[in-house]
């Protein structure tokens, strides 16, 4: 059976309390002294204490910024292909860090026989796959795949995928491997999703090795369902300066409202039952977002602590996230393990996991 037998995660360099970058955003913000005491208010609800970034511009002085301009209102505003060059910079030896992490070397196991890049924060051609296989003296003949701009649900199609490749090879070693460089896409405008955004996400990367094996953590299956009617409620554009989230206030509602119908589907369609899981590995979408899944599933926020304590030291890092809860659960936890994932679509995936 398909097994993700090592798991391993990096950040960058900088580190940043969720005060200083709340700092930062007032600064920039133009809205009413009401509009800054409500930002205000969302900072210190958001359960995030820090949040790391490929660039020092969120906490240093305005002299100091490597990135935006040193000018108080940070114009000219960076050109979508600035941040594009910035995360070329940056991308791959962050990813190459998370490899490392994860087989505490960069000798990797003998037989990789496929290579799954995952990111929505940046794109080019060639593009991640390439300069992992470069990077990681790979075989030049390896099958490769790219998992682009599905968002934060993005770790589990990959692991979809991976299985998939398993099952039809027998000695299939599949690496994946994430990165998330969110900071780079900062908006400053006056908007409620441009706000929320920018004090939910963070810069990571995470790997994972999925192998046929009786070790690690075994994957049992997968459900996934569409929203189709709530297609506007989140989304994921480019623009001419970065990135632009669309994160409206009613997502933490339509996950609350279909949640736990979405969990009884995937556990009957593969053949558990709701007793039967032992972890909880929900995507820290925002804390609102884990509160109301908690509440839905009544399982209480202590079953899903590492989805809290994920948020609370790295933020939202996209698709990254789901792999450093993980992480945590394949360290200290056996059992069967629920895993559930959210994004644009508006999609709800979903996995199962058991470690023996």
């Amino acid at each position: 059976m398909s097994s993700i037998t090592h798991i391993g995660t990096a950040v960058p360099h900088f580190k940043n309390e969720q005060s200083d970058i709340q700092k930062f955003m007032l600064k920039m913000n133009d809205g009413s002294p009401t509009d800054k005491r409500k930002m205000g208010l969302m900072y210190a609800r958001s359960g995030i204490e820090t949040r790391y970034s490929v660039i020092p511009d969120y906490r240093c002085e305005a002299s100091e910024r490597t990135f935006f301009s040193k000018s108080e209102d940070l114009e000219p505003f960076p050109s979508i292909e600035k941040r594009m060059v910035k995360y070329q910079e940056t991308a791959l030896p962050l990813a190459v860090k998370a490899v490392e992490n994860t087989f505490g070397s960069l000798n990797l196991p003998e037989g990789i026989t496929h290579v799954i890049s995952v990111s929505c924060t940046g794109m080019s051609a060639p593009g991640l796959d390439v300069e992992l296989i470069q990077a990681l003296k790979l075989p030049t003949d390896i099958h490769r795949t790219s998992v682009n701009f599905m968002g934060c649900y993005a770790a589990i199609h990959a692991l979809k995928q991976a299985d998939a490749i398993c099952k039809s090879e027998e000695k299939a070693k599949v690496l994946i491997v994430l990165v998330e460089l969110c900071t780079l896409h900062f908006q400053k405008e006056n908007k409620i999703d441009f706000i929320t955004s920018n004090l939910l996400f963070g810069d990571g990367a995470a790997c994972c090795l999925v192998e046929n094996s009786d070790k690690g953590m075994q994957m049992e299956g997968f459900y996934s369902k569409l929203f189709l009617e709530s297609q506007e409620s989140m989304g994921w554009h480019i623009s001419s300066h970065g990135f632009l989230m669309s994160l409206k206030q009613e997502v933490p509602m339509l996950i609350e409202d279909n949640i736990a119908d979405f969990v009884e589907t995937s556990l009957i369609r593969n053949n558990f039952k709701k007793n039967q899981i032992q972890n909880w590995a929900i995507h820290p979408g925002g804390r609102k977002i884990l509160d109301v899944t908690a509440k839905s599933l009544g399982i209480g926020s202590d079953a899903i602590s590492e989805s809290y304590q994920v948020l609370k030291n790295y933020g939202n890092m996209s698709s990254c996230t789901l792999l450093f809860i993980l992480e945590k659960i394949k360290k200290d936890k056996s059992g069967c393990t629920f895993v559930a994932g959210f994004g644009p679509g508006i999609t709800m995936e979903s996995l199962i996991l058991n470690s023996l």
